[in-house]
């Protein structure tokens, strides 16, 4: 099945391994999924899977309702998009849970990381900041120089400066699977993955080296 699924992270724990050793995991409960629509070279240029997720919680725009009910189907909490190779072959309507991947499996799991703000230079971008001793002043936490002298005079684009940090769509590829819990429709996957606490997540066949 070509379908990914999407996730919210509730948070890392660790499990034991058959020859004792300990191994972090990240644990995602799945979202209630449902195949919406199917999208198709032929007719649309590309072949996709589109799937909606959670429940509705808002009362949606009249365009957004009209889709769900040209499909046949209830309005749920949002939709998504999954391209594949070929053309998919599912039915819509057809409810997509854990199941959909296989333990030792490697997935792509891409989310939002979670938010620091604006953040200095050794918080950004690991500086290692100013002297702490011999005369310094105030200048412990500076990134110290920025450009150059009377030529070029200026600052390159692209340098490392203080900013907004976080807040930013990350994927992270070829994550294990570790264990599937089909009753509870729980994935476990094999160290962190990004995002906060209860922050969705949207979990892919792993595009590289799987």
């Amino acid at each position: 099945m070509s379908a990914g699924l999407i996730a919210r992270k509730a948070g890392m724990t660790q499990i034991f391994a058959e020859d004792g050793t300990v191994v972090p995991v990240t644990v995602l409960n799945v979202e209630p999924c449902k195949v919406i629509s199917l999208r198709t070279s032929a007719k649309d240029g590309y072949n996709a899977v589109q799937v909606g997720f959670g429940k509705a919680k808002k009362a949606e725009s009249r365009a957004v309702q009209g889709h769900y009910a040209r499909q046949g189907q209830d309005v749920m909490g949002g939709l998504l998009e999954f391209r594949t190779s070929a053309t998919p072959e599912l039915e819509l309507g057809l409810d997509l849970t854990a199941s959909v991947f296989e333990v030792g499996q490697k997935i792509d799991i891409a989310g939002t990381s979670k938010g620091r703000g604006f953040a200095g230079v050794m918080k950004r971008y690991n500086f290692g900041g100013g002297r702490a001793t011999h005369g310094a002043e105030k200048v412990h936490r500076q990134m110290g120089s920025t450009g150059q002298c009377q030529w070029p005079g200026r600052v390159f684009p692209g340098k490392k400066m203080p900013g907004h940090y976080g807040a930013k769509r990350i994927t992270t590829q070829n994550i294990e699977i570790v264990r599937i819990d089909a009753e509870q429709n729980r994935i476990l996957v094999k160290g962190a993955v990004p995002g906060s606490k209860n922050g969705l997540l949207e979990l892919r066949r792993a595009v590289k080296g799987a």
